[in-house]
């Protein structure tokens, strides 16, 4: 099996977010760079149930300099949305991984006319600011575009409007902390506000540790 490693990262990290609740079902998908060649990536595959899936599930793309994806390699078809993840691969050469789910209070947090979802503890400040994408159609290459542009040059989690969250990091570990964390986020701000005591940090607090993060001085 080729690019088995990246394979079996894809495939564990597809379990550990339907473990967490991060995903139901056949819903959201994973994928990653191979590190033996920046134009292969490994993608979770369209319409499988995740239980039970083995590394040789775990579809192989060639992203091509034409900005077409060709499957060469996987039991099953890539995930139908396989154009987004690409679309932010291609544009951010640093980014290696990339995870989108159906997260319940991620997708209510981008409800509403103006959604914004700002840090309430420390840890959740390496992931802000959460850019928020309005709705357009699943797996078109119009929300690619969109999810694309809307992370630009560093940003590592937007919100998709009535579909879900979008991340992405230099590792599987960066791209599924920043999952988790901005679900994390998204739950505390629902419960602050249903209980009416939504306080979340301060923009100085957030830029001061955002810094320590940066200069790896975070606890």
């Amino acid at each position: 099996m080729n690019y088995e490693n990246t394979r079996q990262t894809v495939l564990e990290a597809i379990l550990e977010a339907v473990e967490k609740g991060l995903i139901n079902g056949t819903s959201g998908n994973i994928c990653m760079r191979t590190p033996e060649d920046p134009t292969i990536c490994c993608i979770t595959p369209s319409g499988i149930s995740y239980t039970g899936m083995t590394a040789e599930d775990i579809a192989v793309v060639k992203m091509h300099e034409d900005g077409k994806n060709e499957w060469i390699e996987g039991n099953f078809k890539p995930s139908s949305e396989l154009p987004m993840h690409t679309a932010v691969l291609r544009n951010r050469p640093e980014v290696n991984a990339t995870v989108h789910t159906h997260s319940m209070y991620a997708t209510i947090c981008a409800m509403g006319e103006n959604p914004e979802l700002r840090p309430i503890t420390p840890p959740q400040c390496e992931f802000t600011p959460v850019g928020i994408v309005s709705f357009t159609m699943p797996g078109s290459d119009e929300v690619a575009d969109k999810v694309k542009n809307t992370l630009g040059d560093k940003g590592l989690v937007c919100l998709i409007k009535n579909h879900g969250m979008f991340s992405c990091g230099k590792s599987m570990k960066q791209a599924m902390h920043a999952t988790i964390y901005t679900e994390e986020m998204a739950q505390t701000t629902v419960i602050a506000k249903t209980l009416g005591t939504y306080e979340p940090m301060s923009s100085e607090a957030e830029k001061a540790m955002q810094d320590l993060i940066a200069a790896d001085q975070a606890v």
